[in-house]
Parts: structure tokens; C-alpha cells; sequence
């Protein structure tokens, strides 16, 4: 078995290769090509956090395998990590244990990817600004996948501590030599062409009327049923692709609410980002429109990056090789 850490990860998973690896990730999963069984959330005793199990398989990848990773949000004062894990993989014609992948930078590549994947097709052409709620991992890596799509000239970061949005400001501007600002008024984020929201907040930060006609947002950061990092005139003024409907449907708190409220209708979530990939829902109809592309994150995505990472490192002796003989 291979063991592969996360500064490989990030060295075989380019940005823009992954985004490609997301196109063929999401075709798969809305052709039904992939097989995304429900996942397991075992709570922890004692509140501190929960343990995740996400298997899954698709006939095309020589792999099939499973995600599993532990959440603890107490590990945030203590500046360890909050999420780690692995994805675990096995050959698809014998089922034996091929490697162990990190799963917190497949994670961040993977996510920021995907929501790069929904901006190439749903944004404005001429998106320039980028508005970014947040300021963690995943914001970085989505200031480096959307820059992949579109011509940022500008990126504003809002942070619920401005502090930290002014120190991660400096540090983005430094490492990629690019325009970023924090802003203190989150309306002066959500005024950008794109808008990523990649937070933890259970409740919503950003308002529907701030949200400038022909912009695009990608929420990524809530994943339960009552938690929402949006109001619901959000999605009453937008049109809804999600990355995939049936979890959409059972966890996505920024859709759900404003169903249950009646603010919008089952139909008013056009589809999923495979299904516009594929041909078979429309994209974008005019500039004016504003589009949210909502992920909540599915194996089927974890599986193709990981086994492309998992080729990649076989193929120049990356990793450490484990013998369980």
C-alpha cells in the first residue's frame, strides 16, 4: 500500500488539472455513472465532534474506495487542524488495498476545483472581481482555482475578525502578486463579479440585495440542514445548480430553508453542474442573471483526484510503500 502525504498531494494535483478531473468527476455523477451511497456520521462522545465515512465507486476509475476523516472543532483553539483523514483506495479487480491518500489537501484542491469548474461555466465572461467570505484554507485555494478561469483584477476578502481578513489580505497579495483587500462591510464583498463563500458560520453573512445583477456565487461552506451561509432572498433572486440534487436536497440549509419558508420551489433548482456539463440543463441564459452554484462536496469527487494523484505518484516513485505481507 502507498501512503501519500499532503505536500505530494499538492505537487500531483496541479489547480488546473484538477479542475479538468472535476469536469470528469461531475459527468460521472450526473450521467449516473456513480454510485455515492448515503454517508455515516458517527457523533463523538462528550461533544467532540464527529467521525465521517464516505464510500463510493465509479465503473471507469481501475479504483474504488472510501473517504474518512474525523472533525474536531475544539482543534482550532489548540492550532491543530479541525479536519484530517485519508481517502483509502482498492484495486478495482481485486479488491486489494492500494493506498492511503491525505485527505485534507484532496479536500481543499478538490473543493476550490469544483467550484473554479461551476465559475468557467456559469459566471459572466468578464467576471473581474472576486469576493471572497472567509479567510481559511479554502479561500486560498479558491483565490488560486477561480484565477484559473477568469482574469481577476481585484479580490476582496471579508472576515467575521478583520484582523485576520487584513493579515490574510497581505499574505495573498505577497504570495501571488495579485490586487487583495480586505474589506470591514461585507456588502463590499458580495458587490464582486464572483463570490465565494467559504466559511463555518451557521447562519447567514451574506444579504440578497447586496448582490449586483450578473454576478455569481459559489457557497461552500455550510453542510448541514439549518445552517446557511445565506439569506433566502439569495436564492429567490438566483438561479440554482447544485453538485449533486438528492444531497442538496437532504442537507443544503441554504436551499432548504427557503423552501420550507415557500420563498422558492423544487423547480427553482435548474439542476446539477454535470447536467450543464453534459448537454442537458442550461447554463447562464443572460448577463443580468445571477447564478449560485451550491456544493456541498461528494466522494465521487475525492475518488477521481486521489486516483489521479495515486497514477501520478507510482509513476515517479512518490510516497512511502507499506508492505502488509
Amino acid at each position: 500500500m502507498l501512503i501519500i502525504g499532503a505536500s505530494d498531494v499538492r505537487s500531483l494535483l496541479p489547480v488546473a488539472d484538477c479542475i479538468d478531473i472535476m469536469e470528469r468527476a461531475m459527468r460521472a455523477v450526473s450521467a449516473g455513472h456513480a454510485s455515492i451511497p448515503d454517508r455515516i456520521a458517527m457523533p463523538l462522545e462528550q461533544g467532540l465532534g464527529y467521525f465521517f465515512q464516505m464510500p463510493g465507486s465509479v465503473a471507469e476509475l481501475p479504483v474504488y474506495g472510501s473517504k474518512m476523516v474525523s472533525l474536531h472543532p475544539g482543534n482550532r483553539a489548540l492550532g491543530e487542524p479541525t479536519v484530517q483523514g485519508f481517502v483509502t483506495l482498492f484495486d478495482r479487480a481485486t479488491g486489494r488495498p492500494g493506498a492511503l491518500v491525505d485527505a485534507a489537501a484532496i479536500t481543499a484542491r478538490r473543493t476550490a476545483a469544483a467550484s473554479a469548474l461551476a465559475t468557467r461555466e456559469l459566471a459572466r465572461a468578464d467576471a473581474r472581481s472576486h469576493g471572497l467570505f472567509g479567510a481559511g484554507v479554502l479561500a486560498v485555494a479558491h483565490i488560486d482555482a477561480v484565477s484559473c478561469v477568469r482574469e481577476i483584477d481585484e479580490i476582496r476578502v471579508w472576515a467575521r475578525n478583520h484582523d485576520k481578513a487584513l493579515k490574510f489580505a497581505a499574505e495573498q497579495s505577497d504570495r501571488t502578486g495579485s490586487r487583495v483587500i480586505a474589506v470591514e462591510q461585507p456588502e463590499k464583498a458580495a458587490a464582486c463579479d464572483i463570490v465565494s463563500l467559504v466559511s463555518n458560520s451557521s447562519e447567514p453573512l451574506l444579504r440578497g440585495r447586496w448582490l449586483n445583477p450578473g454576478s455569481h456565487l459559489n457557497l461552500v461552506g455550510a453542510h448541514k440542514p439549518r445552517h446557511r451561509e445565506t439569506d433566502s432572498d439569495t436564492a429567490v433572486r438566483s438561479a440554482i445548480y447544485v453538485d449533486s440534487l438528492a444531497s442538496a436536497l437532504r442537507e443544503a440549509g441554504d436551499l432548504l430553508i427557503p423552501l420550507e419558508q415557500g420563498r422558492i420551489g423544487r423547480d427553482d433548482i435548474l439542476g446539477e453542474i454535470g447536467q450543464v456539463l453534459n448537454g442537458d440543463v442550461p447554463g447562464r441564459r443572460d448577463p443580468a442573471q445571477i447564478t449560485l452554484y451550491k456544493s456541498l462536496g461528494i466522494v465521487t469527487q475525492d475518488l477521481y483526484a486521489a486516483e489521479h494523484v495515486y497514477r501520478c505518484a507510482l509513476e515517479q516513485g512518490l510516497g512511502t510503500q507499506v508492505d502488509f505481507d
